[in-house]
């Protein structure tokens, strides 16, 4: 199964814990992998699209995802 195939469930998986908490990191080995195979544009629109914003930590042992106030706040 291809990367691309996989990303749906991961899509799932930060969906449900930013549900229920303001971060999740991505550092399992099988996420990461899908993770990574983003390119940076991609993973920032993939993240905004969401209403996250993401974090890419140096070294790559993580990627960082919160829910983002500013792409889901609408003025009254």
């Amino acid at each position: 199964m291809t990367l691309r195939k996989q990303l749906p469930a991961v899509v799932e998986k930060i969906t449900r814990m930013l549900a229920v908490k303001p971060e999740y990191f991505v550092s399992h080995p099988s996420e990461l992998r899908v993770v990574r195979a983003l390119s940076d544009s991609e993973l920032r629109d993939l993240a905004y699209q969401h209403g996250w914003r993401v974090v890419r930590r140096i070294g790559g042992r993580q990627i960082e995802f919160y829910n983002d106030a500013t792409v889901s706040f609408r003025p009254l």
